[in-house]
């Protein structure tokens, strides 16, 4: 099991999810991927986009907790605040794509600079239909 932390961000919400393992673009993409199109499926269904990023941030807490929790609870957080820590940051953007980022020196001296002080991935995950 990977111990490498990361945020996922939702535009729209002041909530930050921390996760404290399994962190990287290989071991996270394949489980926020598959999850975000069914999301985006469901939402465009019910035709509902007043609350998506409130019911976005409470499902991916829930989908990671099921991935990752097992009987250690302790390593999934929704704050705030971010975390120096972090090695990625994944956002997920009111238009529906999913861009990476790398948490840069800058971010890691004044985590509070969020994105602004990351660097973003040249391989992004494709926009969501």
């Amino acid at each position: 099991m990977s111990a490498t932390p990361c945020h996922i961000l939702i535009e729209g919400s002041p909530i930050v999810i921390y996760a404290s393992r399994n962190g990287t673009p290989e071991r996270l993409l394949p489980i926020l991927n598959p999850f975000l199109d069914t999301f985006w499926q469901e939402r465009g269904l019910v035709g509902e986009q007043s609350d998506t990023p409130a019911c976005l941030v409470a499902q991916v807490i829930v989908r990671l907790g099921f991935e990752f929790c097992e009987d250690d609870f302790s390593n999934l957080k929704a704050s705030t605040e971010f975390d120096p820590t972090v090695e990625y940051l994944y956002e997920i953007r009111g238009d529906r794509t999913l861009h990476i980022w790398v948490a840069d020196e800058a971010y890691r001296q004044q985590p509070q600079l969020g994105l602004a002080g990351c660097r973003e991935l040249v391989e992004q995950a494709a926009p969501q239909a």
